[in-house]
């Protein structure tokens, strides 16, 4: 039952984030600061945009400041045991932070369900980017749109989960 709702509220919502509006506005203004509230009174056990797609948190190091950084993100499973990611930053014109901070440190770290993992960023190459799109798109129907819109290449990764040293 609680599949069918979700497949309810996902049918709903898709078409808005095709949108200009949720582009622009709605997506880049409300979601970063609702997702945060969220996980702050949940205590990291809910995030927003799971209710709909596979989300993860990225923990990164920034770029230029080599501080902590954390971003609530979808990802689609590439069926290898790997997390694909996409930096569409709501088709803006910037690559997002977080994108700048693994070709930095593709050291990083992913949050799923609760569970914390060590992973290793590898951008993926340009030959393999249109059967990439078509994996996130099989999932997430127009969001290569973003990428079209943005004026930009999007950068992909891939998050390989790094085995614990013993």
């Amino acid at each position: 039952m609680a599949a069918k709702a979700v497949d309810i509220v996902r049918a709903i919502v898709a078409p808005l984030t095709r949108t200009r509006v949720f582009r622009r506005v709605l997506g880049p203004l409300l979601l970063p600061p609702v997702e945060r509230f969220v996980a702050w009174i949940s205590h990291g056990r809910v995030q927003v945009s799971a209710l709909l797609v596979p989300s993860l948190v990225l923990h990164t190091v920034g770029a230029k400041s080599g501080e902590p950084r954390d971003a609530a993100l979808m990802y689609t499973p590439d069926g290898q045991g790997r997390a694909i990611v996409a930096g569409t930053n709501f088709a803006g014109a910037r690559h997002p932070a977080w994108t700048a901070n693994l070709l930095a440190h593709p050291d990083a770290a992913i949050t799923v369900r609760g569970r914390r993992m060590r992973v290793q960023a590898t951008p993926v190459p340009d030959a393999e980017r249109d059967a990439v799109w078509a994996r996130i798109e099989a999932q997430w129907p127009g969001y290569r749109n973003y990428e079209r819109e943005s004026g930009r290449t999007v950068r992909l990764f891939r998050l390989q989960p790094v085995a614990h040293a013993e």
